[in-house]
């Protein structure tokens, strides 16, 4: 981080601020002006959100903008979009697709859900059936994806779809963007525990996609999906959130209503707290450290404590607060949310219940790291080599 480059970052940061004060500017505008100035992804180029420079820049931003009272809301408000379609944009999108897509999505215009899962392809991304056929200048798609999240809210999504049956499941697949609003798109929710439908499940009945909207080559989207993937789990795994904030916050508002001054509780909840924030500054060094590109299998890492972090804060939260733990404030109501704050210590626990399923299982997670960051053998694949259309399913 040379000084030349830390002082344009903070002029601009400045600039930022004095020209939209954020008690006075709209959060899409303040959004929109962030990108223009370079400082949404300070690690793309220049016009696209970004100045050139690395991504331990990105740090400095969101420190300032947050102490001058900006809001950063948007990464967790379209979440899917920002973590991991700007990923996808800037490593495999075309000068058009970037100038079309990235700055509505900063800023939030535009929500973003991201379709891989199907009922028969869960872990299993690269045996999805559902078909993209090309028709001219367009390709109509049929099938079904499931666990959408936010799809109800989405204006774009992210869809890998099989182009080629005939060669190995790896190998026939292709990465489009389609419009959510679009004819032959449906929709419909799926109610979790929490009695929200976040998830939803897609129908694609002949919904017709330009071939303008397809990321990368025929037959690349095995690739771009991997891409997808790395920035995911770095999205949901490396958030670097203020010290003591998030699902750790809540358990010590716990602790100081029902804690009683109990020392056996109040040590676990320091060792919650410490495994929190040591993985909280893990995240910190791997985002200031990582370079502009594709994340590495590193990031499973983070996904992997951040899962595991939660459920038990959760749980323990739930402990302290004894029977009060068991009703539910506001009533238990099945809706479609359209904002995910201020949910009481009921709801995390949970929601976080799917943490460990949400963004790749643990298992998987662990497999990852196993396979290629220890460098372990990996699990026998029967079906590597054979066309998609001739490998069993039930």
């Amino acid at each position: 981080m040379t000084d030349r480059d830390l002082d344009r970052v903070e002029g601009l940061i400045s600039q930022l601020l004095e020209e939209h004060p954020p008690a006075e500017t709209p959060e899409t505008e303040f959004w929109g002006a962030q990108y223009d100035l370079g400082l949404a992804w300070v690690w793309h180029p220049e016009g696209e959100g970004g100045l050139g420079l690395p991504r331990r820049y990105q740090t400095v931003i969101n420190r300032r903008l947050t102490e001058a009272g900006a809001s950063i809301d948007n990464r967790a408000r379209n979440v899917l979009g920002i973590g991991m379609g700007a990923g996808v944009l800037a490593a495999h999108g075309t000068p058009e697709q970037k100038q079309r897509w990235l700055r509505p999505m900063f800023t939030t215009e535009e929500i973003w859900c991201q379709m891989f899962s199907e009922p028969g392809a869960g872990s299993d991304v690269a045996g999805l059936a559902t078909m993209a056929v090309k028709d001219g200048d367009e390709w109509v798609v049929n099938g079904q994806k499931v666990w959408t999240t936010l799809a109800h809210l989405a204006k774009w999504g992210m869809l890998v779809a099989r182009t080629d049956p005939g060669v190995p499941k790896h190998q026939g697949l292709t990465y489009f963007v389609v419009d959510m609003e679009s004819s032959g798109v449906e929709v419909r929710p799926l109610y979790q525990i929490t009695g929200e439908a976040e998830f939803n499940e897609v129908f694609f009945n002949d919904a017709r996609i330009p071939d303008a909207n397809r990321i990368d080559a025929v037959g690349a989207g095995w690739r771009v999906a991997l891409t997808t993937l790395m920035n995911e789990r770095v999205a949901i795994g490396g958030n670097t959130v203020p010290r003591g904030s998030g699902r750790i916050a809540e358990a010590v508002d716990a602790w100081k209503r029902y804690g009683g001054g109990d020392p056996a509780l109040r040590d676990e909840l320091v060792r919650l707290w410490s495994e929190v924030e040591a993985a909280r500054l893990t995240a910190i060094r791997a985002d200031e450290m990582a370079d502009a590109g594709i994340p590495g299998p590193e990031g499973s890492t983070g996904k992997l404590a951040w899962a595991d972090n939660n459920k038990a804060v959760m749980s323990f939260t739930l402990e302290l607060m004894g029977l009060d733990g068991t009703l539910f404030p506001g009533g238990y109501e099945l809706i479609r949310p359209t904002e995910f704050e201020n949910r009481p210590p009921q709801h995390g626990f949970l929601r976080t219940r799917a943490n460990s399923i949400e963004g790749g299982t643990s298992e998987v997670m662990l497999n990852i790291l196993a396979e290629r960051v220890l460098g372990l053998p990996g699990d026998p694949r029967v079906d590597k080599d054979l066309p998609w259309k001739e490998v069993p399913r039930g």
